[in-house]
């Protein structure tokens, strides 16, 4: 009768354990999804530079739509200013990038379609443990938190420079760019900074913020 008894205590407690585990299996896969989601952002796109992968989307800035505008005619003109294509570059990645308030989180990474693509999975690993790190997350619009937006940007100086990615052992033609800008309102984050944009096929990428 005793050995019944332990058989049966030792049947419940291994369905306690198991479905213990199962809520705890559950919880994980839930909170998972839910980062997945916030994770997500969902924006409409008022248009793109063919060939180039820039987009302009509805939660871009005024500055940033003017500045695309900009990019947008010397691209799809006959023939392509390449300084004014740097400056440009330059100027929206800075605008993209320290404009925080129309960010939906701190994965939402800004300035990434301009950043070189064999280094952009560390810059937005970067930016997230850095710039973004105390963003609060919007996904339900309930946001509090003062957060900047880039008002104007001024190229300061552009030269003709060569960069060398360390990880390739391959130098390319550059422009060494610097730049300052203003906020709407000040909440002391950087104004100012030096790029190094690269030429990649006659395509322009940041390769390196100082």
């Amino acid at each position: 009768m005793k050995k019944k008894k332990k058989i049966i205590t030792f049947i419940v407690i291994v369905v306690f354990v198991l479905i213990a585990v199962g809520a705890c299996i559950y919880l994980y896969v839930k909170n998972n999804n839910k980062e997945e989601v916030v994770q997500t952002k969902e924006v409409k796109v008022l248009n793109s530079i063919e060939g180039y992968g820039i987009t302009l989307s509805d939660a871009d800035t005024e500055l940033y739509k003017t500045e695309f505008e900009a990019l947008r005619k010397n691209l799809e003109s006959n023939k392509v200013n390449m300084e004014e294509y740097a400056k440009s570059v330059s100027k929206m990645f800075i605008i993209d990038l320290y404009t925080l308030n129309n960010k939906l989180n701190k994965y939402d990474v800004g300035g990434s379609e301009f950043v070189y693509p064999n280094i952009l999975d560390n810059y937005k690993l970067n930016v997230e443990d850095t710039l973004y790190k105390y963003m609060e997350d919007n996904s339900k619009n309930k946001r509090s938190q003062q957060l900047p937006e880039v008002k104007s940007i001024t190229v300061d100086s552009i030269k003709q420079d060569k960069y060398t990615i360390k990880s390739e052992n391959k130098t390319y033609d550059a422009y060494k760019v610097e730049l300052s800008w203003k906020y709407i309102k000040d909440l002391n984050y950087d104004d100012e900074a030096t790029l190094y944009v690269i030429n990649v096929d006659n395509k322009l990428y940041v390769a390196e913020k100082k």
